[in-house]
């Protein structure tokens, strides 16, 4: 009296499970949509956690760096590009949250809003008072910035 047993049919009301698609390898593509996505986000805390200390710290930008470079490399792979866009993202993410940053201490200042700050002055008059106030240390953090993501970007794809 021994049965065999039979696998149910699914017929076409039983929704049938697939595993994920595997994540695609030396994807350029997604590993630079990636970066820009990080590095907008990066610009954006780096900026915010200046204002609310009040100060530049040399580990807020080698997180910008890290944030940056593990995107493009974890998501992109090992093409040889990728390294050198989120080094420049990088760059370009510290900068823009230095600009955040002087956005915000005007807003402060003035007791205004932020979007009536870059309205009224621009993002060009906000780059006039960067260059004004920018010492030695903006290019140190702009270049840990870059460095981190640039080698972040390369060791993660490894």
């Amino acid at each position: 009296m021994s049965q065999q047993f039979q696998p149910p049919v699914p017929d076409s009301q039983t929704p049938v499970g697939y595993p994920p698609a595997p994540a695609a390898k030396n994807n350029i593509a997604l590993g630079i949509a990636a970066a820009v996505v990080a590095a907008l986000v990066a610009a954006g805390a780096y900026g915010y956690l200046m204002n609310a200390i009040e100060r530049q710290v040399g580990y807020a930008a080698v997180g910008v760096g890290l944030l940056v470079g593990l995107a493009a490399g974890k998501l992109g792979g090992k093409n040889p590009v990728l390294p050198v866009v989120a080094g420049l993202l990088s760059l370009g993410a510290v900068y823009a949250g230095q600009l955040f940053f002087i956005a915000l201490a005007m807003a402060d200042i003035n007791k205004a809003g932020l979007g009536d700050v870059i309205s009224t002055v621009g993002v060009g008059g906000l780059n006039d008072i960067w260059k004004e106030a920018a010492e030695a240390m903006d290019f140190v953090f702009l270049a840990i910035g870059g460095a981190i993501a640039f080698t972040s970007a390369r060791k993660i794809a490894d």
